[in-house]
């Protein structure tokens, strides 16, 4: 079994920064793309960045985000801690939303990649 466990979220003044994590653990061989998504009130569950394995690097490679958050926040990853990180700075009360996590887990070569999500974050962004 694969979890993802999110930390980070909080309360903060418009303008503000807040830093999420989303860590990977239990029966993983490998892990490709790692995403952030978030849902509002009243919404639908939006992409907000993802960021693919990078092959034999340690941090990532390519990165993509939605039109909304660029410039404001960047998406990163540990790939020897099975970490996906999201930076938020300039947050604004649009910003919101409960913030989940999630990856697309191989747990044993060979076998079917699988996409496993986070229990999500509350972030939210005073006026």
């Amino acid at each position: 079994q694969v979890q993802l466990v999110e930390s980070g979220g909080g309360l903060v003044q418009a303008g503000g920064s807040l830093r999420l994590s989303c860590a990977a653990s239990g029966r993983i061989f490998s892990i490709n793309a790692m995403g952030w998504y978030r849902q509002a009130p009243g919404k639908q569950r939006e992409l907000v960045a993802i960021i693919t394995s990078g092959g034999n690097t340690n941090s990532g490679g390519n990165t993509n985000y939605a039109d909304s958050v660029k410039g404001r926040f960047t998406v990163s990853r540990d790939n020897a801690k099975n970490t996906v990180y999201l930076q938020m700075n300039s947050l604004k009360p649009e910003d919101t939303a409960v913030y989940y996590c999630n990856a697309r887990v191989t747990v044993v070569a060979g076998s079917i990649e699988r996409l496993y999500w986070g229990q999500g974050t509350q972030v939210t962004v005073s006026s």
